[in-house]
């Protein structure tokens, strides 16, 4: 499962690679902002306090009120 963290403003933070490194993404509204080393540079972008988890909740199988679409 991949992490994804929100947060105000249209910020979003993934995990990512980049030249065979992994990084922490900031994207705002779509589009990159920033690939960070380290969760320091990711606080310079945005508050970290201010972040929140996006964990996906599980379907169960034929239960339509919750399926995506």
């Amino acid at each position: 499962m991949d992490s994804r963290w929100v947060g105000p403003d249209g910020y979003e933070i993934v995990p990512a690679y980049r030249h065979d490194r992994q990084v922490l993404r900031v994207r705002r509204n779509g589009r990159v902002v920033a690939d960070c080393l380290s969760v320091e540079e990711v606080a310079r972008y945005v508050d970290l306090a201010d972040l929140c988890e996006v964990i996906p909740l599980p379907v169960r199988a034929g239960d339509t009120r919750t399926a995506v679409n």
